[in-house]
């Protein structure tokens, strides 16, 4: 059995990750600190970025840290905890500042300062921006600059148990895909940044590794999620391959129409057009799509509209969407300024995530602290982004709390005492190895194929949390999924070997996401109204009287608990909404 003890264990390499290993390196303590990701190199999913990062940068703009936290505030439907948006508002152009000095070259104005486009539900420009690669050009100066630092990588590891006794952090057990051997992290302090679970859906702009098992291990390690049926369906993805078009495309003027070239975001937020917050324009979209007015993808038969492009000169095309115009070449044949794009809604971000204070503790079931474990990113549901996310705060987000849980990690290893719990953590070790290799790998011949299971799971989830939702849909979608689940332990894993095996690799990712959408559709299922990204076609309107609360699950024996608490408002009161 193989042993690494580390002073502080930080689990995901993007940039919420990095920032946090970045951070720790940087206390001035003299630390061990160790990076475990299951990608190789700087693969993380932040380095699909394009937008930008919101921060306010010039007040002398007319803008401010506090319309910055009000327009959050405002884009997620007031189910954000306002000292969190504070938080954010005011840290971020410090973040900003700091990935430059490491090396992000952010695109500028003519009078030198940093440039900063429109997004939406922002009431000013403060979004900077590297063209339309920003996660690549971040991605790649701070794993340059981590590499340099007193940093050990763990790369091709997928962690599959968190160690907590006692509410107290002891650790992790990964699974090594290069050696097919698990492996424990024993660790004074950890940071769980592994982003969302996208790949759960059957059409995400997410990446393939952004599967959502680790929600599920930290509700099975005795965690609690927090605001799971919160899950952001990005406007314009490509159709049919899913990659996302970014925001900045209609942030520098782009239109979407339907099939008989209108303007119909006129209908549904006449203020903000198309840079309305990103759940008004999905469900617009989808709406001009039942009414008939959309397109009709051929191969897919996929519905979809256009992003139109085609009044943009096209030299601003190639030098702030540089991105957009390979991608819409290589994957559709079509020159964007020629061609409308054919965009549609697809998942792209979860505002919930593991159960965390405004600093990014990570709490029990019961609110109290899990000592030594911090949360940060779209793991972590700070509470910051509510019912909805505004485009380009994610960015802010994953350095902002990077940065802290990074920096309160290092403090409390540098101040707690050696660890005396190896029996507790070895232990863990020896059940997880029996899990992963005696019950997951080895079994008879016969069973079912991993693919059909997740393709259960992943019909479920687009049954009952789509776009729109209704009570009698999630009640079917719950009883689509117990079956799904039930059946992962009859998957016939074919290959038996344990180097880079990617069967065993998918079904412990599905193992942990299932668990996971479990507390999507229960949150969904109980949450009577519509707010945000979720909408309830049964219960249409907002209802702040009975849900301005935050819905927290975790498990209770074989099955899972749901209760609710405040939002923490201390700022501004609930308002209409409107765009």
């Amino acid at each position: 059995m193989d042993h690494i003890s580390c002073d502080v264990l930080i689990i995901g390499s993007g940039l919420a990750g990095l920032r946090a290993a970045a951070a720790a390196a940087e206390s001035g303590g003299r630390l061990d600190i160790c990076v475990v990701t299951k990608v190789s190199g700087p693969r993380s999913h932040s380095i699909s970025a394009e937008g930008g990062m919101a921060g306010v940068l010039y007040p002398d703009s007319g803008d401010s840290p506090e319309l910055h936290a009000y327009d959050t505030v405002k884009g997620g439907d007031f189910l954000v905890d306002q000292d969190a948006a504070m938080v954010l508002a005011e840290e971020a152009p410090r973040e900003i500042a700091y990935l430059e000095k490491i090396g992000v070259a952010w695109t500028r104005t003519p009078d030198g300062r940093i440039a900063q486009r429109l997004f939406g539900g922002m009431s000013r420009p403060r979004t900077a921006f590297a063209k339309d690669k920003t996660g690549l050009y971040i991605m790649s100066a701070i794993y340059r600059h981590v590499k340099k630092l007193p940093v050990e990588f763990y790369e091709e590891h997928m962690v599959t148990r968190l160690v907590v006794k006692n509410k107290r952090f002891l650790g992790a057990v990964a699974l090594d895909l290069r050696r097919g051997e698990a492996r424990l992290f024993k660790a004074k302090a950890g940071v769980v940044a592994t982003g969302g679970g996208g790949r759960m859906f059957k059409f995400t702009t997410m990446g393939y590794a952004n599967t959502g098992e680790m929600l599920g291990f930290a509700l099975r390690s005795g965690l609690a999620l927090k605001d799971m049926e919160f899950v952001q369906w990005h406007p314009t993805a490509l159709v049919p391959s899913g990659i996302l078009v970014s925001e900045a495309a209609r942030g520098e003027g782009g239109y979407l129409v339907n099939k008989q070239g209108e303007r119909f975001m006129k209908r549904y937020a006449p203020q903000k057009m198309e840079l309305a917050p990103r759940d008004i324009v999905s469900r617009a979209i989808a709406s001009e799509c039942e009414a008939g007015r959309g397109f009709i993808h051929e191969e897919s038969g996929m519905c979809y509209v256009g992003l139109d492009l085609r009044h943009i000169d096209r030299e601003r095309l190639k030098e702030r969407l540089p991105l957009l115009l390979e991608v819409a070449r290589t994957y559709a044949g079509l020159d964007p300024s020629e061609d409308l794009i054919p965009v549609a809604p697809a998942v792209h971000y979860f505002m919930g995530g593991i159960h965390v204070d405004t600093y990014g503790r990570v709490l029990a079931p019961d609110g109290s602290w899990v000592k030594g474990l911090w949360a940060a990113g779209e793991a972590a549901a700070v509470s910051v982004h509510g019912a909805n996310r505004l485009g380009s705060n994610s960015l802010s987000e994953c350095s902002v709390w990077g940065r802290l849980t990074g920096e309160a990690a290092a403090k409390y290893a540098m101040e707690a005492p050696s660890q005396t719990e190896d029996r507790e953590a070895r232990a863990a070790l020896e059940d997880e190895e029996r899990r992963l290799f005696d019950r997951l790998l080895h079994r008879e011949s016969g069973g079912i194929s991993l693919g059909e299971v997740k393709a259960a799971v992943q019909n479920a989830l687009h049954t009952g949390a789509g776009i729109f939702r209704h009570g009698s849909l999630l009640e079917r979608a719950v009883s689509e999924l117990m079956r799904a689940s039930a059946r992962i332990l009859q998957v016939n894993v074919h290959d038996v070997g344990t180097v880079y095996n990617m069967e065993l690799k998918e079904l412990v990712e599905l193992d942990g996401a299932a668990l996971a959408a479990q507390v999507i559709l229960l949150g969904a299922y109980f949450r009577r109204e519509s707010r945000g990204a979720h909408y309830r076609l049964d219960y249409p309107r907002r209802d702040d009287e009975n849900w301005l609360k935050h819905t927290v699950a975790y498990r209770y024996g074989g099955g899972v608990v749901v209760r609710w608490e405040p939002v923490r408002i201390v700022k501004w009161p609930p308002e209409v909404r409107t765009y």
